[in-house]
């Protein structure tokens, strides 16, 4: 079967970039849409210069321009978006009803990924306040992709390993400590984390799948869920060493959110959710969704302890 066309929304962020390279070497002709007003930043620049090297199309357009964004879609097959919804850095959700309106005047996408990668927001309809934003924010756009009839398919890649793997799943810290270490609540609350690349390449290998189409697919890889004292456990055992423990309650951890900046407290009501209520493992994936180790037992992820050991 010839590969899909993929045009990659957001391809110099975070996880953008992981997916076109991911994209690059699963074969797909890959398209990366830029800001003609990137200005000089001069890291993008270089970045989109070097995927181009690689056998990537730039292509220039804006959610400011209409006829710019209908242009390169009409180049693909298939529209990934990776814009941040991350608070702290900037929360651009909402921006995708504009993509949604080009990929309708379009009239040629045989599937669209909207930017998700995170807690599946069908099943955080009960999140606090201000954390639910992003939840709702992506709702919104699912409901205005279904209803423009588009396919789809959404992607629940849990927690990016970077960020809770590395600080031991303590907010505000990427770099785990060889001395002490604060639980959230007792610690024992279930999580799963997914190295970036992995993520990366799972959302890719959907993309031309037809058992994907207009389904939610569940990043669950088997040995990385575990709680936040397993993953301190891991790493005691890769340094040798104990580490100095203590906890915060839940109300003590809810108390703490008054007086912050609005964008922690979103991050951070994020993290209660995961690590005091375990919202990412406390349901079964039911008949309208699938799950992707299972699905692609021929991508070796890699582990909560292996990623961990980067950081000896």
């Amino acid at each position: 079967m010839e590969k899909s066309k993929v045009l990659i929304i957001g391809g110099t962020g975070y996880l953008g970039k992981r997916l076109v390279k991911a994209s690059l070497a699963e074969g797909h002709e890959t398209y990366i849409l830029h800001r003609a007003e990137i200005g000089v930043d001069i890291e993008k620049v270089q970045m989109l210069l070097s995927f181009k090297e690689q056998g990537a199309h730039l292509v220039s357009g804006s959610f400011t321009d209409h006829q710019s964004l209908v242009k390169a879609i009409k180049l693909v097959d298939v529209v990934i978006c990776a814009i941040s919804g991350v608070h702290i850095r900037s929360h651009q959700i909402l921006l995708q009803l504009k993509l949604i309106d080009a990929i309708k005047d379009a009239g040629n996408v045989k599937r669209f990924l909207p930017s998700e990668f995170g807690t599946d927001p069908a099943r955080m309809e009960d999140a606090l306040e201000p954390g639910r934003v992003t939840f709702d924010d992506k709702m919104i756009v699912r409901k205005a992709i279904e209803d423009a009839q588009i396919p789809f398919t959404y992607i629940s890649a849990n927690c990016f390993a970077g960020y809770f793997l590395g600080g031991l799943c303590q907010p505000g810290k990427i770099l785990p400590s060889r001395d002490s270490v604060v639980l959230l609540g007792d610690g024992n609350e279930k999580a799963i984390y997914v190295d970036e690349d992995d993520i990366a390449m799972y959302t890719i290998k959907t993309i031309d799948d037809p058992r994907t189409l207009n389904k939610t697919v569940y990043l669950r890889p088997p040995k990385n869920i575990l709680s936040q004292r397993e993953v301190v456990e891991t790493w005691e055992k890769l340094i040798g060493k104990e580490l100095q423990k203590s906890s915060i309650p839940k109300e003590q951890f809810l108390a703490s959110l008054k007086g912050l900046e609005y964008a922690e407290q979103v991050g951070l009501i994020h993290y209660y959710h995961v690590c005091y209520e375990g919202c990412l493992t406390n349901f079964e994936i039911g008949n309208d969704a699938i799950e992707a180790s299972k699905l692609y037992p021929e991508i070796k992820y890699t582990t909560a302890e292996e990623y961990m050991k980067r950081y000896l």
